[in-house]
């Protein structure tokens, strides 16, 4: 294919691998990507290495920081090169280039594109940056949180790059939503669901062991933004009504939500550090029901991963893969911070998770997840908006 030069090449720049990875492979496929830009060692499959463009320091520099200060100082430090990266990637632009790229990482990059008519699409992974900040500094206040929920500088960096965004590619309606309500227009929301490899998550091939109590899982890192303390109280309350529950969580535990868990110390939670996808998926097949409370979550790839092994998933409409879910079918979705709500919805699933005859099964459409869907509908938003010859 030869599409015509009229219309602009694309750039995909962000310091670390990232989703924007899938939208560069399609670009790439269809001739219409320039370089992907990346603060590492290695490209990414793909994208061949005459369209990369690599600045590793910036990996390096994050690496050791991540080795060397506490997690909220490292995480600091990090945010603080993207003006580094920034400028090594303008250098690269040509006129009518276009450029994805996600919260605060090229500003200047998105500014020049703009001045020489391009367009900017930021990969919004997470609800618009005065959603963030709004909802997670409120819960630091009420647990007394010591640190904001993210670097202000980064933060600050985030909120201007939305005056140089010309369209959002937004993975659910919880993201969608929290720009419209900050004056972005419906034609600037592009649908950008990130695909997820399901091939491994399946359900559970024989009938649930006799006797097993009833088991909650979740799989996600633990810390206030994923709503940790909710989830704890409202495995105490499920413990109250059902004495012999268990519950399955990750050794991925935030400094934020350290001092929060020593409260629950007499629950019986067991513990499994993180884990491989093969080994992921048997643990989601020994339980009974996934329960994720986020409070902030722009996809939450690990409901998809429960979903696809035939779990109920109890979330949040803050976690974007909400979006899946459908009340009495394949889970529910409950208020944020509210563990009775959690409780309740685990007492209604657990009376079929184990009667004798519930069987596990897929309850959603994993093709809405694949990489051919992605494409699909990556390309015929960027056809509408006249950036690619639509064949």
């Amino acid at each position: 294919m030869n599409p015509s030069n009229d219309k602009g090449k694309f750039i995909v720049a962000t310091p670390a691998r990232s989703v924007c990875d899938d939208n560069a492979r399609v670009l790439e496929k269809i001739g219409r990507l320039r370089f992907i830009a990346l603060g590492t060692r290695r490209g990414i499959a793909g994208v061949p290495p005459e369209r990369t463009r690599l600045y590793p320091w910036i990996g390096l520099k994050s690496y050791l920081a991540a080795k060397l200060l506490p997690p909220f100082r490292a995480e600091s430090y990090r945010f603080s090169l993207l003006p580094e990266f920034d400028r090594w990637a303008l250098r690269q632009l040509q006129p009518g280039d276009h450029v994805i790229s996600s919260y605060g990482y090229v500003n200047e990059c998105f500014k020049s594109v703009r001045t020489h008519g391009g367009k900017t699409f930021l990969d919004a992974g997470n609800s618009h940056p005065e959603n963030f900040w709004e909802v997670i500094s409120q819960e630091h206040r009420r647990w007394n949180c010591p640190t904001p929920p993210v670097a202000r500088h980064w933060h600050e960096r985030s909120l201007a790059m939305m005056e140089q965004v010309d369209y959002v590619l937004s993975p659910s309606s919880y993201v969608t939503n929290s720009f419209l309500k900050r004056g972005f227009k419906p034609g600037q929301i592009l649908k950008n669901v990130y695909p997820v490899n399901l091939e491994l998550f399946k359900p559970r091939p024989v009938p649930r062991p006799p006797g097993q109590p009833l088991t909650l899982v979740n799989t996600g890192s633990l810390s206030l933004r994923k709503g940790a303390p909710y989830l704890l109280e409202a495995f105490r309350l499920v413990r109250q009504k059902i004495p012999d529950a268990r519950l399955l969580l990750t050794r991925a535990v935030q400094d934020s939500v350290k001092p929060i868990l020593a409260r629950y110390r007499d629950l019986p939670v067991e513990w499994s550090p993180p884990l491989p996808h093969v080994q992921l998926a048997e643990r989601l097949r020994s339980a009974d029901i996934y329960i994720f409370p986020s409070l902030e979550d722009g996809f939450a790839r690990t409901v998809t991963e429960a979903l696809a092994c035939g779990l109920p998933v109890i979330t949040t409409p803050n976690t974007g893969a909400s979006d899946l879910i459908q009340s009495s079918i394949n889970g529910e979705v409950v208020p944020i911070r509210d563990p009775q709500a959690m409780a309740d919805a685990v007492f209604k699933w657990s009376e079929k998770v184990l009667s004798p005859d519930w069987q596990p099964r897929v309850l959603f459409d994993p093709e809405q997840l694949s990489v051919v869907h992605f494409e699909k509908t990556f390309l015929e938003q960027l056809h509408g908006l006249g950036l690619t010859d639509g064949k």
